[in-house]
């Protein structure tokens, strides 16, 4: 495990890497910015004040001539140990008049601009770096004024050590960091791998854990709670409907197989065989509409038609819908009514027609004669919903969150009309299009809603 971390192929000693080298060249520009900043502005400075030297003795020159600019030379050279100051005067033929230097440099001619050079002092016969600049006078004398350049490189010396250790520091800095920040990722990140791992055990009741910091990983870990909802969900549904499937189709199938076994009996009349036809296609008729049902469900959970959603006007739907249901409630005496608006969304219509349709004759199943189901439509916590309530007695309490669940029916005989897929349908249609099914007792009545996800 330890080679494994050190290695390369680790993302971890990559994350680490990764950060120590951004962080040294971040810190090593800034430095060397620095660096050249400084040794620049000394350099500007020592110049600024050797033009201006340099320019002074020049006009000294001019109104006291020879022997002034020496008096001022002269009068410069007690101090001029402190200031690091070089001064140097000689007639044209090069022989000194006066200063602090032996002799003029070699090879330099005068006025040949800014130079850095080595010469030997004449006070204690040192060679020393020497940063200068120098004039030929009107007369022909040569005049060079300079510093001694032996402190500024010592301060350069000084200077470049004092990067090269804050650099350092900040390599032995950026480790630490990159360390302690790739440690508290991955710390989350094996929180999270850990319980992945238990849940592709089997154990479906895990949960990525969550610090309540509202960081991107609280984030990414909610967004995977409630994944792991939703699938928990959706298996709990599987299991219930597969066991569901195995207990409903039994009997059907049974009644079939005996209806075909009684076709062969020799003493059967006519009559009776068409009435054992008759029952037997009635018993395939109800398995094809309960498998039917549940590959709508199937394929509603899936998201399959998503390519098929439209912009859908809800007033028209419902309006088509109660249209269509107005004669069959008429005939027991129960009146429909619409109510409410909302904007637009986007859906499948056939999907929520069909929806809403179920929603009506579970109502309409239910509903007293001589009262009204009503058809809500509005919007709410930004979803849109559709809402059917009817004045009935209502379901128990206890069985209102069992009700979106495949071949769960309050009706103790499932009969052909009535196989408890339903309102299983409309909450597959509910989720399909980003919303859920509810359902409330109201006193009087069972009210039913569809919410779906709004217009973006």
């Amino acid at each position: 495990m330890d080679n494994l971390r050190l290695s390369l192929n680790n993302s971890r000693t990559r994350l680490v890497a990764t950060s120590m080298f951004l962080s040294t060249i971040l810190t090593a520009s800034v430095l060397a910015i620095v660096y050249v900043t400084a040794n620049r502005s000394i350099e500007a400075e020592t110049r600024s004040v050797v033009s201006a030297e340099l320019t002074g003795l020049a006009d000294e020159y001019e109104r006291r001539g020879l022997i002034g600019l020496i008096t001022a030379i002269e009068r410069r050279l007690p101090s001029a140990a402190e200031r690091d100051a070089l001064y140097l005067l000689t007639d044209r033929l090069g022989v000194k008049l006066v200063g602090n230097l032996k002799s003029w440099p070699v090879n330099i001619a005068a006025g040949s601009g800014w130079v850095d050079l080595e010469l030997r002092r004449a006070d204690n016969d040192q060679l020393v770096p020497v940063s200068a600049a120098s004039i030929r006078l009107p007369g022909g004398e040569r005049l060079l004024v300079g510093r001694d350049a032996a402190s500024r490189q010592q301060f350069d010396r000084v200077l470049f050590r004092s990067v090269a250790l804050a650099l350092g520091i900040a390599l032995v800095l950026s480790v630490i960091t990159g360390w302690l920040f790739t440690r508290l990722v991955f710390l989350r990140l094996s929180d999270i791998a850990s319980t992945a791992e238990n849940i592709v055990s089997g154990d479906l009741s895990k949960r990525m854990p969550l610090r309540g910091t509202g960081d991107e990983f609280d984030q990414v870990s909610g967004t995977l709670n409630n994944m792991l909802d939703r699938i928990e969900e959706l298996i709990s549904n599987l299991r219930t409907t597969s066991n569901s499937i195995a207990h409903d189709l039994r009997s059907p199938l049974s009644r079939l197989r005996q209806r075909v076994e009684a076709l062969s009996e020799p003493d059967k009349s006519d009559l009776d065989r068409e009435i054992d036809i008759a029952r037997a296609t009635g018993e395939i008729d109800h398995v094809l509409r309960v498998l039917g049902q549940l590959t709508e469900i199937s394929r509603a959970e899936a998201g399959l038609g998503r390519e098929q959603f439209e912009t859908i006007d809800l007033q028209q739907l419902v309006g088509d819908v109660v249209e269509l249901y107005d004669p069959v409630a008429a005939d027991q005496g129960v009146q429909l009514e619409v109510k409410g608006s909302a904007p637009a969304i986007q859906g499948h219509r056939p999907l929520l027609s069909q929806a809403l349709s179920n929603l009506l004759e579970n109502a309409m199943r239910y509903a007293p004669e001589h009262t009204a189901i009503t058809i809500s439509i509005g919007t709410r916590d930004g979803f849109t919903q559709l809402s059917v309530r009817d004045r009935g007695p209502g379901v128990p309490p206890e069985e209102l969150d069992r009700l979106q669940l495949p071949f769960v029916t309050l009706d103790p005989a499932r009969t052909e009309r009535n196989a408890g897929l339903g309102l299983a349908l409309v909450a597959a249609i509910s989720h399909m299009h980003g919303g859920k099914f509810a359902a409330r007792n109201c006193d009087p009545g069972l009210e039913t809603t569809i919410n779906l996800a709004q217009l973006r």
